[in-house]
């Protein structure tokens, strides 16, 4: 039977030093819809590995309130109080904070005490003065605190309400999504399945395919109907080309550059995708979330993008040398995953 591991405190503290900084995702790929796999809207559960590695959804009851300066470990001549040992937990990811503080308070305890026992007998055997330990020691200690220094920053950036409010005005139309109805005519080269007995349209085909339908929309041909017959998208073509709401980044650029500049009602041009040619009709708006609906989501968008700017001014400014060799993948680790 497997457990949960809870790591050690060295362990956490070299978590924000082994990454590297954070950068902008690149666009889910699309479907034939055109729509990446959406997102529960719910908040996620947290989990745990149980027994056997399944995973299993995490529920826990309050935990008893403790006084801050009372000693609940004691390890020889090391003792610990229940606020220090909240601070020591502060390291560690989410997930095993809420383990070690529900299921797990009994594995995190004796992993404390096998920690403190073992560096006691250490000390005894003089494994502080070897050089292994110095630059473990010193790489840790780097890693705790740059793990504090990265967690100020973006307080700090998250506590500007200025900076909340400005960057809320500038980027507020990114929170905006549109309801949308689709018709796709599939063209050659489409990663679509060309369905039996159907022409593979070349690419001068399809459009022109598209611009019929198009006219047949102008003149108040009914769109839903059309996209039962003509759409080639089996993902929405029964449900009328009905897409559902769309958030931005859910669609491929240049469809939802189409579909965003439209107004309520309006009615797009053929769009050129890989998958064939679009005619896009926006059904809805809803209109961004107020300020303070975003605020969590502002305070960690700002907070994130300040951390990843102060670091990379803190990399022009200071000298960092890497030795070529070092850097340098190793011959035969080409094609392996870590």
């Amino acid at each position: 039977m497997r457990f949960v591991r809870i790591l050690p405190l060295y362990a956490a503290g070299l978590c924000l030093v082994a990454q590297t900084p954070t950068k902008t995702p690149p666009r889910p790929p699309a479907s034939a819809t055109p729509i990446a796999p959406s997102a529960p809207s719910t908040p996620a559960t947290l989990t745990v590995a149980g027994p056997d590695g399944v995973t299993l959804p995490l529920e826990i009851a309050a935990a008893p309130v403790i006084p801050g300066d009372r000693v609940v470990i004691q390890v020889g001549d090391v003792k610990l109080t229940s606020g220090q040992m909240g601070q020591i937990l502060d390291a560690y990811p989410e997930n095993q904070r809420v383990f070690a503080n529900g299921p797990g308070r009994a594995q995190f305890i004796d992993q404390v005490v096998r920690v403190l026992l073992l560096a006691e007998e250490g000390r005894r055997r003089k494994l502080t003065e070897t050089e292994a330990y110095k630059n473990q020691l010193m790489y840790s200690t780097a890693g705790i605190l740059a793990n504090q220094t990265d967690g100020d920053i973006k307080r700090q950036a998250s506590g500007d309400e200025a900076l909340l409010k400005g960057y809320y005005e500038a980027h507020k139309s990114e929170y905006e999504q549109i309801r949308a109805r689709h018709i796709l005519i599939r063209m050659q080269g489409s990663p679509i399945t060309l369905a039996t007995g159907q022409k593979d349209l070349s690419d001068a085909e399809a459009l022109a395919k598209a611009q019929e339908i198009r006219q047949k929309l102008v003149q108040g041909a009914d769109f839903a109907e059309l996209a039962r017959t003509e759409s080639n998208d089996v993902g929405s073509s029964s449900k009328g080309g009905d897409l559902g709401f769309l958030k931005r980044g859910r669609t491929v650029p240049s469809f939802e550059d189409a579909a965003y500049a439209l107004p309520e009602g309006g009615l797009s041009q053929p769009v050129k995708t890989p998958y064939g040619y679009h005619l896009i009709r926006v059904e809805e708006r809803k209109p961004t979330r107020t300020f303070e609906e975003l605020r969590p989501e502002l305070e960690k968008t700002l907070g994130i993008e300040a951390s990843r700017k102060f670091l990379e001014n803190l990399k022009a400014k200071t000298k960092v040398v890497i030795d070529p060799d070092f850097s340098a993948t190793p011959k035969g680790a080409a094609g392996l995953t870590p």
